[in-house]
């Protein structure tokens, strides 16, 4: 077995070319992995999404982005509301309908981060029935759980495709200064418990290990020092990429490369919002990113990271029937006046930050 991990770029190509020439078996297999921000429900998005019956319908909010989510292999996002049976809020203590959850299903994503500072907003009631109901979806969710014999099942979240071992991590500054009722636990961080769910992925043979975190200071462009110092350690520990939620506004994106060994580590500070009733500049949007990890025998790479920008359409202003994420960079509907503007100025803004900040190979796509 050849030790490819410990080659530069230049000959490991020279390898991989002899020893196919040689007939020599060699696996080679993809995974593409799709992450999305925070997922909202403010009190515009419910008057939005209410039908004369009374019920609830969010299902158009996805429908110009569903394609892409729905061809990655895995696809992540941020779920920053409570789901409920009654007595709907958006901001300050979010609680959602369960058709809010039927549409992010619906819309393809397989996995949702649940260790955030809105998790606890309708208390222990409100968190449990929030995860009963992923479960009942056949949702995957992972940084909230019922006790310690349910984190120990359940964490880190496992996920195997394509012949490759993902281990998902997640954890969130706080919980709005709610306290967790007991027995259910929420992940905060906590350099202890990290270091020991790192090695608990190492023991499950993870073959790549990815820390989502709820971080940093909100409706700032660039992440502190503590949040950067954050990402440094976590990828001296072991983790091999840290993707950033919580600023509800985009954040840099970074490919670094270590100077040994052809190891990639992937670092995005801030997704942005996927969808929220937020209106303020930068807030109104944010990004999809799709990395794509490539397996040669046992080594695994990370291949490609790249991007694409979203914005959020709003009902009675542009040409949709609810809050609707749509392609930024890749218009699908004609906007005019103000929502034109709009869309360009985040647009605008978000390729002036990416240009200036991004570090690595961090490419735009459109889809």
């Amino acid at each position: 077995m050849y030790n490819l991990r410990t080659i530069t770029g230049a000959i490991f190509l020279i390898v991989v070319q002899f020893v196919a020439a040689q007939n020599t078996a060699l696996h080679f297999s993809s995974l593409d992995l799709l992450f999305a921000g925070d997922i909202m429900q403010h009190q515009s998005q419910l008057y939005a999404a209410r039908q004369k019956d009374g019920t609830y319908s969010f299902s158009s909010c996805y429908d110009y982005i569903s394609g892409d989510v729905r061809s990655a292999d895995i696809a992540i996002a941020n779920l920053e509301t409570t789901i409920g049976e009654r007595h709907f809020t958006g901001y300050p203590a979010f609680c959602a309908p369960d058709s809010f959850l039927y549409a992010i299903k619906d819309a393809g994503f397989d996995v949702l981060l649940f260790a955030n500072n809105h998790c606890l907003d309708r208390g222990k009631r409100g968190a449990l029935r929030t995860m009963h109901i992923m479960d009942s979806l056949e949702i995957a969710h992972c940084g909230v759980y019922r006790d310690s014999i349910d984190r120990s099942e359940r964490y880190p979240l496992m996920l195997d495709r394509e012949g490759m071992r993902i281990a998902l991590l997640n954890y969130t500054y706080g919980t709005n200064g709610i306290e967790v009722p007991p027995p259910l636990i929420v992940n905060f961080i906590d350099k202890d418990v990290i270091s020991a769910d790192i090695a608990r992925a190492k023991e499950l043979h993870a073959d790549v290990i990815i820390a989502c975190m709820h971080w940093g200071d909100e409706y700032v462009a660039l992440p502190p020092k503590r949040v950067r110092s954050m990402a440094d350690w976590l990828i001296e520990q072991g983790v091999d990429h840290v993707i950033g939620g919580h600023p509800h506004v985009l954040q840099p994106i970074e490919v670094r490369k270590d100077s040994l060994t052809l190891d990639k580590h992937a670092v995005v500070y801030s997704l942005g919002n996927l969808v929220s009733g937020m209106y303020a500049r930068g807030r109104d949007g944010g990004a999809l990113v799709r990395m794509e990890l490539c397996r040669i025998s046992d080594i695994i790479l990370l291949r490609s990271l790249k991007y694409a920008l979203t914005w959020v359409a709003r009902p009675g202003r542009d040409n949709v029937a609810n809050f609707t994420i749509l392609p930024a960079a890749d218009m699908p509907i004609e906007l005019k006046g103000v929502s034109l503007s709009k869309c360009k100025e985040f647009v605008d803004d978000s390729r002036m930050l990416f240009d200036t900040y991004n570090k690595g190979s961090v490419f735009e796509y459109s889809y």
